[in-house]
């Protein structure tokens, strides 16, 4: 039981880490500084990992046939509602960096929308009889 709630307490380890990833990041994006973001994103998938890898060890040491003291009941508790708190926060964080990057795609689109109407009416400028009569001037 012991190796347990040790993995238990691993895994909030890299759960905190996860978000003190996100705080970080979120900062940025608000900035709108998305320079990070490739690594961010791989930073995220190596935590991701890592977590994975934990539940394992944790299915896999829950399979011998367990003792659990009033003690080690309450600490498991403990350090589940620890883990509950951080996946609470995280998923928060993952809408609010979603919806910064959905208004930076927004802006962008904007922008190339903007980009295209300019272009058009730049062209619509350009007539082809202005461009004969110079090419017959020279």
């Amino acid at each position: 039981m012991v190796r347990i709630i040790d993995l238990l307490n691993h895994k909030n380890h890299y759960l905190e880490k996860f978000y003190s990833i996100n705080e970080t990041e979120i900062l940025n994006f608000a900035k709108k500084d998305f320079s990070n973001l490739e690594n961010f994103y791989q930073e995220r998938e190596k935590i991701l990992e890592t977590i994975r890898y934990i539940d394992a060890e944790i299915d896999e040491a829950q399979k011998e046939d367990l003792q659990i003291s009033g003690l080690e009941r309450r600490e498991m508790a403990t350090t589940l509602a620890i883990k509950e708190e951080y996946v609470s926060r995280i998923l928060s964080q993952d809408l609010e960096i979603l919806s910064c990057i959905e208004l930076a795609k927004s802006s962008i689109i904007r922008e190339l929308q903007e980009i295209r109407k300019t272009r058009k009416v730049v062209g619509s400028y350009k007539s082809p009889n202005f461009t004969n009569r110079l090419d017959e001037e020279a």
